[in-house]
């Protein structure tokens, strides 16, 4: 028997998708570390608040 998915479950479920097929391009393109090395960023940023900020050169 399955389950049905909840509309958030299935949201999660595309931004993993869309998580999964840039992370596939970025390794083809980059290389692992880059790769690697961004997404852990990203997840820095989001730890911090820092998303969306204004960049300041």
């Amino acid at each position: 028997m399955q389950t049905q998915l909840t509309a958030e479950e299935q949201s999660k479920d595309e931004f993993f998708q869309q998580l999964a097929k840039l992370s596939e391009q970025m390794v083809a393109k980059h290389g692992k570390d880059f790769s690697m090395g961004a997404l852990v960023l990203a997840a820095r940023w989001i730890a911090e608040n820092r998303i969306g900020e204004a960049r300041s050169n």
